[in-house]
């Protein structure tokens, strides 16, 4: 694995401030996030050798500040994109208030192979996401490797860590307790050195 591997949650988006979105990719960050974003960038002892982004707006205009800084480093996306749960076609134009029952209901049936609907991804599949992740950092061999992702992916590294032979059905109880109990803030880091067991898991 990287010697030096951050995870980085994206900036306060529209959507985390209380907006309705039209869709999970779409929301931008405020200004709030963007500050965040520039905090971000500051942070940086040394340059990273990757700045891997989410495909998400607001993982990408987060990504934005620390990419300027070191023009030179290469940015790639690679799917380490939100946990999309729940139907976007169910969801759509929604604030995260008025899917409040909708996701209390999901996490309720603690299925991990439950498709909500069209756009919808399984929690299982969200972890093996997860999983091939660190499977592709670990055969790279770089150093220093950044990544600008979510919420619920960091929250899925750390619990993969924790617990590399549990079941889905075991992680879906324990990452939805711990996703309550220790909130990953917006743009939050998470030091992954300790965690090279989620590409063995």
């Amino acid at each position: 694995m990287a010697r030096e591997l951050w995870l980085i949650r994206h900036g306060e988006s529209t959507a985390n401030a209380g907006a309705a979105s039209k869709d999970a990719s779409s929301a931008p960050l405020t200004e709030t996030g963007w500050l965040q974003a520039r905090e971000v960038a500051a942070r940086f002892e040394r340059a990273p050798e990757l700045i891997v982004v989410s495909p998400y707006l607001r993982a990408r205009q987060t990504a934005a500040p620390t990419a300027e800084r070191f023009a030179a480093v290469t940015i790639e996306t690679w799917p380490v994109q939100e946990f999309t749960y729940l139907s976007p076609v169910r969801c759509a134009n929604t604030t995260m208030e008025q899917r409040r029952p909708l996701v209390d209901a999901y996490w309720r049936l603690a299925d991990p192979e439950r498709v909500d609907g069209p756009g919808a991804e399984s929690f299982a599949r969200m972890l093996e996401r997860v999983r091939a992740t660190a499977r592709h950092i670990e055969a790279l061999g770089l150093d220093r490797i950044a990544i600008f992702t979510h919420g619920h992916i960091m929250q899925a590294w750390r619990l993969l860590a924790e617990h590399p032979d549990a079941s889905d059905r075991t992680d879906m109880k324990r990452y939805f307790r711990a996703f309550l109990g220790l909130p990953i803030e917006n743009g939050e880091w998470m030091s992954a050195d300790a965690y090279a067991r989620v590409a063995r898991s």
